[in-house]
């Protein structure tokens, strides 16, 4: 994966089903997550890790990162689903029901040490210990399972997510911390697209870099909300060019739109840019 790859929009897609894994290489999705977990039917696991195998082997994914959610180690899948795809290709190993930094450890004895490995931040410990598991050598992002978080914590269902901010703020705090991504959970009313769109800019003004998905048709929603737009584009770049030319004559600071610009604005002005061009070029292809 390129170091400025996108993550506005993150679909989960069954690995089971060999239609929607086809059609996933033409979906304008950032990156996805085939999954072997919960989109996968006990019976029908050993099935859908030799058809996800097959679609990796054939490739056709582009620049969309490519995740695979395998089964929790503690299950009877779990150790052949790392063992399967330790080289098929993938960008990263997603594991679920992580506990702790030792939860890590045995995945890694089992892939090797090359492939990434994101876990699932969706249960209470892993929001205690959300610290150590992002600052694992191994950990390349964190992803929120929301729904499993609500379910263990016994919250209720609020639009504004109250009961869970504590725990996305975590994750969000870690992921900094460790300069990692951060994926917000799903929203599962996937027709309710001004709900998806509000949860969306919330999750962006949270600090995470995108949103997991679980249909196609949010992928436009999230792909606008988690990119800068227009107006924040031509603002980082008179921003830097206003602090360039401060320095060259001496001064530490500018002054744009009647703000003050230091280095920390500047900082931010030039990942908005670097963002934007990692978007223009994933969409050129």
């Amino acid at each position: 994966m390129a170091a400025t790859q996108p993550y506005r929009s993150v679909l989960y897609i069954p690995g089971s089903k060999e239609r929607a894994l086809d059609k996933a290489r033409s979906l304008p999705a950032d990156a996805i997550i085939f999954d072997l977990e919960d989109a996968v039917a006990p019976d029908a696991k050993a099935e859908a890790r030799a058809t996800l195998r097959a679609a990796l082997d054939a490739g056709g994914y582009g620049r969309r990162a490519r995740i695979v959610r395998i089964n929790a180690l503690s299950t009877e899948w779990g150790l052949q689903d790392a063992r399967a795809f330790a080289d098929a290709g993938a960008d990263a190993i997603l594991l679920p029901k992580v506990n702790a930094p030792s939860d890590i450890d045995t995945l890694t004895d089992i892939i090797g040490p090359d492939l990434a490995v994101w876990t699932m931040m969706e249960t209470p410990l892993s929001i205690f210990n959300a610290r150590e598991i992002a600052a694992h050598p191994r950990v390349a992002g964190l992803v929120a399972g929301t729904n499993d978080l609500a379910k263990d914590l016994r919250t209720r269902a609020r639009a504004d997510r109250l009961p869970l901010m504590l725990a996305l703020q975590n994750i969000v705090l870690a992921a900094r911390a460790a300069r990692i991504v951060a994926v917000d959970g799903v929203y599962n009313r996937f027709k309710d697209e001004d709900g998806l769109r509000v949860e969306c800019e919330q999750g962006r003004d949270l600090g995470f870099d995108g949103k997991t998905l679980i249909h196609p048709a949010q992928i436009d929603i999230a792909n606008t909300a988690f990119a800068p737009t227009e107006a924040e584009i031509e603002l980082a770049e008179r921003q830097i060019s206003a602090y360039e030319e401060s320095r060259a004559s001496g001064q530490g600071i500018a002054v744009v739109d009647g703000q003050i610009v230091e280095n920390l604005h500047v900082v931010t002005a030039q990942r908005i840019l670097a963002q934007a061009r990692a978007i223009r070029d994933l969409a050129a292809e």
